[in-house]
């Protein structure tokens, strides 16, 4: 909140430096800038904020480009150009969520630099978005999070955290086991992995860690691994633990917090396989504590520029791009045809309403109403309350610092976005003309509901069938390794992270599409079904990895048949939900001997 206060600072230059306009395309980079923040590790935040900076800067100057060719209204030309820019921005969208903050933001830009009336070039224009959002960033990168000025150093806090969190939800997955909260624990403990992941990926300029609190970081980081491998075993075992067993990782959780030494860990008694993995793990990470090396363990592999195109260009990309582009077309031609002066308003909304990771399509639709409305309303109040330059400067600032509470949902952001946008429009030396602002956005959501929902060519839910494909393949990957290298505990690891996180990804996908409207929801049937038999293969392919990684053990017979009934369990969901033809590329995995 005090990041997004402070944001408003180069409007305030600008708007002192009798520059108003100037500070217009500023505050926005500032704003879409203050969307993306979200708490992490400073690392992790150069390109959540940096990327769709650059994507926003590049696309005020696509649309002022645009503007400067077209020169005046067309039914024909801007619904069609700005219909292949969302066919390509959609499709980018749909890799993951920078990509889709960078194909949301490019998409807005190109439609408020063709239709925003500023004196200012294009150029400048985007050298001025892309300044409010570097500031953003820099104060991101320096101002450090509330009581991290101690002896910690806090630039490496958000990475810390993350960490602790891991030891934390281990510790929690231990209290839960043989309990009815352990399967819900066991998906806290993968998504705080995925957490610390991600804090530990970013910007580097190196293969190794810098500085020794890096190092440590990152071995921490994997000493958790084969920790998180015995609880998860032993949850799935259903084995009641004691609670001094739980103690050990929270030690570690507030070990990686202070930097202080963890001191002796209460050991459990190693009477199974799980239980001395449980035992064995804590050893280890009492010796990495105590001795952290160099290397980086854990870090996510990043994907290649011709992995992204290929699944930007996937049925499911292009489904969600031709959406985008088909909204953007639509709403790009009913503000033409209406000869609005400010008919920018209407493309540039419907973008944010079709944006694919904002939970389902009419939910968007009816916050994004109650939303403009309500933060029409104060607009005006606040218009007729106050007047001059400095009060909407102000009222920037308010805004800003309430987007990081505001984004948790999506009416209230609505709410404060509506606000901060019309308490701009003054400064550009025209009425704010909030009604007019409402009418225009609930002519957004009946288009993008309209065309949300019109039947296409071909079959429909790529999305959430291209989630569950990743899923299927990363449990078959990781129980092959698990049968072939049950030695290779690094491999095993990155295995199994990638498994989890594909399943949380894929349970995401499946839970939006189930809250769309039956039409829509209709084209996912049964694919939760799909989703809970790789839980349980993954769940039990780890406690497989547990007993095979003990001293000249075997699989048990009993691992052995559920394994078996597993894998039939997932072949015949796949073949209910879809037909088995959908999976015929899906890697088979034997089980015998």
């Amino acid at each position: 909140m005090m990041r997004g206060g402070l944001a408003s600072v180069p409007l305030l230059v600008l708007v002192l430096a009798d520059r108003p306009t100037a500070g217009i395309p500023a505050a926005l980079g500032a704003m879409l800038a203050g969307i993306n923040d979200r708490p992490g590790s400073r690392r992790a935040a150069v390109p959540r904020l940096g990327l769709p900076a650059l994507a926003g800067s590049t696309g005020l100057l696509v649309g002022s480009a645009v503007a400067a060719a077209v020169d005046g209204r067309s039914l024909v030309i801007l619904p069609v150009a700005f219909g292949l820019f969302g066919l390509l921005a959609g499709a980018i969208s749909s890799t993951g969520p920078v990509a889709s903050a960078c194909g949301t933001q490019v998409l807005v830009t190109i439609v408020i630099g063709a239709g925003m009336p500023l004196p200012e070039p294009g150029p400048a224009r985007a050298l001025l978005f892309l300044a409010g959002a570097s500031w953003l960033l820099l104060l991101r990168l320096l101002l450090p999070s509330p009581g991290r000025l101690g002896s910690v150093p806090y630039r490496f806090d958000g990475e810390r955290d993350a960490v602790a969190a891991v030891y934390d939800a281990v510790a929690g997955l231990l209290d839960a086991s043989g309990g009815p909260r352990a399967r819900t624990a066991r998906t806290a403990l993968s998504a705080a992995l995925d957490q610390a992941q991600d804090a530990l990926a970013g910007p580097r300029l190196r293969r190794y860690a810098s500085s020794s609190a890096e190092r440590r970081l990152h071995a921490q980081y994997a000493a958790a691994f084969p920790l998180a491998e015995a609880a998860t075993a032993l949850a799935w075992a259903g084995t009641a633990l004691s609670a001094r067993i739980a103690e050990g990782p929270r030690r570690l959780a507030a070990s990686v917090r202070n930097g202080a030494a963890c001191g002796p860990l209460p050991a459990p008694a190693g009477t199974d396989a799980g239980l001395r993995a449980l035992d064995d793990a804590l050893l280890r990470a009492a010796t990495v504590f105590d001795r952290p090396h160099g290397t980086l363990p854990g870090v996510r592999r990043r994907r290649s520029v011709s992995a992204l195109f290929a699944r930007a260009w996937s049925a499911a990309g292009l489904e969600y791009g031709l959406r985008v582009a088909l909204c953007c077309a639509t709403s790009t031609f009913v503000a033409q045809w209406l000869h609005h002066e400010h008919w920018y308003w209407l493309p540039a909304t419907t973008v944010f309403l079709v944006k694919p990771d904002l939970g389902p399509l009419a939910s968007r639709v009816v916050c994004r109403a109650v939303g403009t409305v309500g933060g029409a309303a104060l607009s005006g109040a606040l218009a007729l309350l106050v007047s001059g330059q400095v009060p909407p400067v102000a009222v920037v600032a308010l805004c800003g610092a309430l987007l990081p509470v505001a984004t948790r949902h999506f009416a209230v952001q609505t709410s404060v976005v509506t606000v901060l946008v019309l308490s701009l429009v003054p400064l550009g030396g025209e009425p704010s003309a909030a009604w007019a602002r409402v009418v225009e956005s609930l002519l957004a959501c009946a288009t993008v509901l309209l065309v949300g929902h019109l039947p296409l060519p071909g079959r429909r839910g790529h999305g959430v069938r291209a989630a569950l494909d990743t899923a299927v393949g990363s449990a078959h990957r990781y129980l092959g390794h698990v049968l072939r290298a049950p030695e290779d505990d690094a491999g095993r690891g990155a295995l199994r992270r990638d498994a989890y996180r594909s399943l949380a990804a894929a349970r995401t996908a499946i839970d939006v599409s189930a809250a769309e409207l039956p039409r829509v929801a209709r084209h996912s049937a049964g694919s939760a079904g799909v989703a809970g038999a790789v839980e349980r293969l993954i769940d039990t392919t780890t406690a497989c990895a547990v007993q095979l990684a003990q001293p000249e053990a075997g699989l048990p017979s009993r691992h052995a048949e559920l394994l078996l009934a597993h894998l039939s369990e997932l072949e015949r969901a796949q073949t209910v939900t879809r037909g088995a033809a959908v999976y015929a590329g899906t890697p088979r995995v034997g089980v015998s001997g």
